[in-house]
């Protein structure tokens, strides 16, 4: 319901002979810390909202974002409050009460107040050093959908550990 986005890269992928840039897009849960990760070909409006559309569709609908002001969340912001506008509110509202559905509030972070974004941005590195050790294997023969597929294989990692130190794991560690 609460998540946090961030975009990170480039990634450089082969395309025949062609090296074109791909980027990261992590939403990571603000009470789970679960994240999901998309693939953004660039880092143009158009492109989040498809990652973002990707991350409703397969892991349902989202109450609030929070990002940074990233020139991308500006515009995605800026356009989904435009589509709303253009939208037949009546009816929208009658599917809402029907199916339960809720509007996506957008927060971003003050300008100058980077450290709010620590969750998202710990989380982008957690997901970079498991994503450079793939990479020093696979690095040359990067394409869209081994890309696709190493950012799965991550998220599968980062999602796996632990939420907390069990008790008997915490008090060894306090010693």
């Amino acid at each position: 319901s609460y998540c946090g986005i961030d975009m990170f890269g480039p990634f450089l992928v082969k395309n025949g002979r062609k090296e074109m840039k791909r980027y990261g897009a992590l939403f990571t849960c603000l009470s789970s810390r679960a994240i999901h990760l998309e693939v953004a070909h660039s880092l143009s409006t158009d492109s989040f909202l498809m990652c973002l559309r990707r991350f409703v569709g397969r892991r349902g609908n989202v109450r609030l974002i929070r990002s940074d002001n990233g020139s991308n969340f500006i515009g995605a912001s800026a356009e989904l409050a435009k589509a709303f506008q253009e939208m037949d509110h009546v009816k929208i509202n009658d599917y809402l009460k029907q199916y339960g559905g809720e509007w996506i509030s957008w927060r971003r972070n003050p300008p100058l107040a980077s450290n709010m974004g620590g969750v998202w941005e710990r989380q982008i590195r957690s997901a970079r050093s498991i994503l450079n050790s793939l990479l020093k294997t696979h690095a040359q023969s990067l394409t869209d959908e081994s890309l696709e597929t190493l950012l799965v294989e991550v998220e599968a990692i980062v999602n796996s550990r632990p939420l907390k130190l069990s008790h008997e794991n915490s008090s060894k560690k306090l010693n």
